[in-house]
């Protein structure tokens, strides 16, 4: 028997043997050293304060200069945690004062454009973990944006419509392309996306999961697929 079919049969414990050792093989799984509180809590602080040393060296010697080689020029206290962003093709990229954007977000720029994707970022922006900035033609992010974790800005498809070119391996076209403005102070919520050609105006939110397919007014709250505004904020 391989080790696969040995892990099923202990798993199905059909057999009085296969319960026995499924239930040894568990047992030895969840075996730990006994917990000593006054032992192994100054040890937990210890290790927490070991590795949050290690990552902050490594963000300031290696990974944030690395990303800083790849933007317009420096970007004064730009702060990344949990990695480096990946950056995949043609895109310019410059972002603003005091912004902090997760290791674990990718920024794409459209590679078929006659001309450079751009991405602009003004001061003090948030971007979110596993967030994804595909840069058609152009992206804008006013100051103090904040863009939460898993969002979308989908400023081109890359396929295109027609099914035989889409088949061949051929580019999106440029009528499927548009810019994506968020003007200052927009804070897009968990799992948000934006199409290309929209732009959102100051101060609004979009609530979580929404999908922004047209021009959203300023300073007001709009949530749904596709999103509408709900109310007037303040």
């Amino acid at each position: 028997m391989t080790a696969a079919q040995i892990r099923t049969w202990a798993k199905r414990r059909e057999p009085p043997l296969a319960r026995s050792v499924y239930r040894l093989v568990k047992g030895v799984r969840s075996v730990s050293v006994p917990l000593v509180r006054w032992v192994h809590s100054p040890l937990y602080l210890i290790d927490r304060a070991v590795r949050s040393a290690m990552s902050n060296a490594l963000r300031m010697m290696w990974t944030t200069p690395l990303f800083q080689s790849r933007l317009t020029q420096p970007a004064p206290g730009l702060f990344l945690y949990g990695g480096i962003p990946l950056v995949l093709g043609p895109v310019r990229i410059s972002i603003g004062e005091h912004c902090r954007i997760s290791g674990q977000t990718t920024i794409s720029g459209r590679s078929s454009g006659a001309t450079q994707p751009v991405l602009s970022m003004g001061r003090n922006c948030d971007i979110g973990w596993q967030s994804t900035i595909a840069v058609g033609s152009t992206i804008t992010l006013g100051d103090n944006v904040r863009i939460a974790g898993r969002a979308f800005l989908a400023g081109y498809p890359g396929h295109p419509i027609d099914e035989q070119a889409r088949a061949a391996g051929s580019p999106d076209t440029d009528d499927q392309v548009g810019a994506i403005i968020l003007e200052d102070d927009v804070w897009l919520a968990t799992g948000v996306t934006i199409l290309a050609g929209v732009r959102i105006g100051r101060g609004a939110i979009i609530g979580a999961g929404s999908v922004v397919t047209k021009d959203i007014p300023a300073f007001t709250l709009a949530a749904g697929a596709p999103a509408r505004v709900i109310k007037q904020l303040p």
